[in-house]
């Protein structure tokens, strides 16, 4: 399989419906959707791919500054 027809079925997914304007059964769904994943797979980078989730990345050790909590009296307001 080509990346034309990858991106065919791509939006015959979207859309529901092939490129002449019939529906796609749920069989047809199925098929279409296993094909777009396991090309993706063998194709693609991962940022690209069906169901690509960004978990993003800690910039370094430490997430936060510690910052001390001051405790206030009822009697002091």
């Amino acid at each position: 399989m080509g990346p034309d027809l990858y991106d065919r079925l791509l939006q015959a997914l979207a859309t529901g419906q092939w490129p002449n304007g019939s529906p796609l059964s749920e069989e047809q769904r199925g098929h279409a959707m296993q094909a777009v994943i396991a090309w993706g797979e063998l194709n693609l980078p991962p940022e690209q791919r069906i169901g690509y989730i960004d978990k993003g990345h800690k910039a370094g050790d430490v997430c936060d500054e510690t910052q001390p909590v001051t405790w206030l009296d009822e009697e002091k307001k």
